[in-house]
């Protein structure tokens, strides 16, 4: 071998060159591969946005106005400083998509600000105008104000909207009368896991200030036509801004009457299930849908069905659209002479637009509108209307409105889907012309394996969101939609049109026996498929690392349309990969301390604590996988309790609930990890932990997990995780027990027996209109789930 200097140096340089051959050939190919994408790189925009506010609503601290306005700068500088077409300039276009959906969300949660009750209060005397009214099977109605006045807050401290359950409804209460009642409220609530849905934070966006339960019969002060006769001339003589919101909350006000209008008028001739399902379809008002229909909806893969999105839209729109053309065509001498095709699509795109105001517009509602007029603004304008373009503009217009609904479940399914089925439909449709087949028999065989083919595709796309928020899986999906969906799409909603159509003449009774037939059969379905054995899967929680994996790689695969996509399966397989196999935490104690769950030798919960906490522990039990029911939890060995308070063991630890000051002593000599009431006492040193009542409250629910015992020694415990510290310190988080030392009061509200003390510890028992006690303050009096 010659090792001379100088060829030990030409023998280095190869390994050097091939090194940059390669980063060369990988570079030409990325950029050959992403050229022949161009006409897909839009789609990726709202992707590149929603990261931006992805990563700011993952912030632990809330960052400044100047560092959100700064961002967007910096990466208009490195877009401009890049050489245009070049793989960084692209770069940099992403990079300011991502900083402007960042600073878009900051500006977001500052326009909201509004504020927020910063304690408990049990007799809160409101006085409101009603904003929206949704009925509750056996348990009155859940009303939501806008507050006008608020005994007992400063200004600057009063909610600007609260949102109440009455137990005794009031006849003739209408949106914008002006009503004063008297209630116990809270904050919203908090997680009941860390890092689980914060209700809290979706009710800042919408100004929330408060929920909770009315203790008196709600007493109209105003109604809404006296409130306008006197509102509305002064609006007209002051273009004021204050006076053009007026006038505008009285259009919203208008418009939520007219909704309750036509849910009455649905209700009278469609008494019972079958009205209020379909009310749910022509309104969007769920509210009057028993919990036994919504979880054999849910179970059988259903659900949708019950939510106006797409389906129904397209349903409602197509519909119009074809009537038109079918009328014009009858005309000779307007078809031959005019573009009846952009005719019936105006007037298809009015019908949408009208059916999106009263249908109680949700995201999923609004995605369906705007893409459904996307496509009739494309056919009035004799252009071509690029389908995955629609969702792409869709996605930008809710995103850059409401950033926060990236978060929403509903959001993140209904994206899911239809960019899964669009990209199923482009392959299909570029095979089918490819083969070239007709027939007759070709419509049908397209009707239903479109149908089979869309439910295979949709519940694929909206499994992994299913996994990860509501811990479920429908197994006899395909089956439930392959019956119920037809019946959709002929029945139903052809007949909630005609209804439409046919409610100002008062005939709305005829299509309304036929649409309820339809809901009859659809409900049958649905009851039959979720008592099937085996019909619901229940899974446990999954890590962040691996959604945001199935996630990217469902991206990939749908966005893009060359060979490269097949990349996606690689990181949907990888998540999937690491789904399961997390650790869990071994105890879990709930917020005030009065619910305590520890992980017996077999891997499930055992639970001590009162009936009211059955909603806390059930999310606890969906974050574990675990399909029994409350109840059977509490009931499960585990625990030994007596008069003062409980003792359990996990891994060998002792763990001891003090519900008595005359066993925290005991408790401590002998307990490893002991949740009391009051505060550590001095000499308390041999538990591990000691949690009391003010840190948890404060905290939230600590969720405890311990090392595996090593031979000989006991476990210790690994680490704690808090709802507070996984949430950090944002604008829907202050409201905590701090607030209370910085509360202003101008009239203190009368308490039951505390002498001046704190309100949320020393109240007695609330009792609501029916007679049942509800539990003792620091307890939730209403399930979390009837508030969210």
């Amino acid at each position: 071998m010659d090792a001379t200097p100088g060829n030990e140096r030409r023998t280095g340089s190869v390994p050097a060159l091939w090194r940059l051959a390669g980063r060369l050939s990988i570079g030409r190919a990325l950029r050959e591969n992403l050229e022949r994408e161009r006409a897909r790189w839009f789609a990726w925009l709202p992707v590149a946005l929603g990261i931006g506010i992805a990563v700011y609503f993952s912030c632990t601290a809330e960052p400044t106005l100047w560092v959100a306005l700064a961002l967007p700068v910096m990466a208009i500088g490195l877009a401009a400083a890049s050489r245009k077409g070049g793989l960084l300039y692209g770069a940099a276009l992403a990079l300011l998509a991502g900083t402007i959906g960042f600073s878009v969300a900051k500006l977001r949660t500052e326009w909201t600000r509004a504020p927020v009750l910063p304690f408990e209060m049990h007799r809160a005397s409101v006085e409101g105008i009603v904003e929206l009214i949704e009925p509750r099977p056996g348990r009155g109605e859940r009303i939501t104000l806008r507050v006008t006045e608020f005994k007992g807050l400063a200004p600057e401290q009063r909610p600007e909207r609260i949102r109440v359950r009455v137990m005794i409804k009031r006849e003739g209460l209408k949106p914008g009368d002006t009503v004063r009642l008297r209630a116990s409220l809270r904050p919203p609530s908090i997680p009941t896991l860390p890092g689980d849905y914060d209700f809290a934070r979706t009710a800042w966006f919408q100004k929330l200030g408060a929920t909770g339960y009315s203790i008196a019969p709600v007493e109209i002060v105003e109604t809404a036509a006296a409130r306008e006769q006197s509102v509305v001339p002064k609006a007209r003589e002051h273009l004021l801004p204050k006076a053009r919101e007026q006038v505008l909350q009285q259009a919203r006000d208008g418009l939520e009457r007219l909704r309750q209008w036509i849910g009455e008028r649905i209700r009278a001739a469609v008494p019972g299930e079958a009205g209020a399902i379909a009310v749910s379809l022509i309104t969007g008002e769920r509210g009057g849908i028993t919990e036994e229909t919504n979880e054999a909806y849910r179970d059988s893969g259903l659900v949708h069905i019950l939510s106006i999105s797409g389906l129904h839209m397209v349903i409602m729109a197509g519909a119009v659209f074809a009537s038109i053309r079918l009328l014009l065509a009858a005309f000779p001498g307007i078809a031959l002479r005019f573009a009846t095709k952009k005719w019936a699509a105006f007037g298809a795109l009015i019908a949408a637009g009208a059916y999106l105001l009263i249908s109680s517009p949700s995201t999923a509602t609004l995605r369906a509108f705007l893409m459904t007029a996307i496509m009739f603004v494309a056919v009035m304008a004799d252009r071509q209307a690029l389908a995955m373009r629609n969702v792409a503009i869709a996605a930008l217009f809710i995103l850059l409105l409401m950033p926060e609904s990236l978060l929403d479940a509903g959001f993140q399914m209904s994206f899911a889907a239809v960019v899964s089925l669009i990209a199923a439909y482009e392959a299909a449709r570029a095979r089918t012309e490819q083969q070239g087949r007709e027939g007759w028999l070709r419509p049908i065989a397209f009707f239903f394996g479109g149908i089979l083919l869309s439910t295979v595709i949709a519940s694929l796309a909206v499994a992994p969101f299913g996994a990860y928020h509501f811990h479920r899986s429908q197994q006899y999906a395909l089956l439930a939609n392959l019956i119920a969906v037809p019946i959709c799409n002929l029945i139903v909603m052809p007949a909630a049109l005609l209804t439409l159509v046919m409610l100002p003449f008062g005939l709305e009774a005829i299509p309304l026996g036929l649409m309820a037939k339809g809901i009859e059969m659809m409900s049958a379905t649905a009851y039959w498929v979720a008592s099937l054995p085996g019909a619901v899967a229940h899974i446990p929680k999954i890590s962040e690392a691996s959604f945001a994996l199935m996630i990217a790689g469902g991206l990939w695969l749908t966005l893009w349309q060359t060979r490269w996509r097949a990349l996606g399966l690689i990181a949907i397989g990888g998540g999937v990969l690491i789904a399961g196999g997390g650790a869990k935490p071994d105890i879990l104690v709930g917020r005030g301390g009065d619910l305590v769950a520890v992980r017996g030798s077999n891997g499930s919960l055992a639970a001590n604590g009162p009936r009211a906490g059955s909603f806390e522990l059930q999310r606890w039990l969906d974050s574990d996988g675990d399909a029994r029911r409350p109840a059977d939890v509490l009931r499960a060995p585990g625990f030994d309790c007596d008069g003062a308070g409980c003792t359990a063991t996990t891994r060998d630890l002792r763990v001891a609930v003090s519900r008595h000051p005359s066993a925290l002593i005991e408790d401590c000599v002998k307990a490893d990890i002991v949740i009391s009431g009051p505060p550590r006492p001095a000499g308390c040193t041999r538990p591990l932990l000691v949690l009391d009542r003010a840190a948890l409250k404060r905290d939230g629910t600590h969720a405890i997990y311990l090392e595996e015992p090593t031979k000989g020694a006991a476990a210790r415990i690994a680490k704690v995780e808090t709802v507070a510290n996984l949430r950090g310190e944002r604008p829907w988080t202050a409201h905590s027990e701090r607030a209370r030392a910085k509360r202003v009061r101008t009239h203190p509200p009368p308490t039951s027996k505390s002498n001046g003390a704190n309100p949320r510890e020393d109240a007695q028992p609330a009792t609501e209109p029916s007679g049942s006690v509800l539990p003792q303050a620091g307890n939730n009096p209403l399930p979390d789930d009837d508030d969210q």
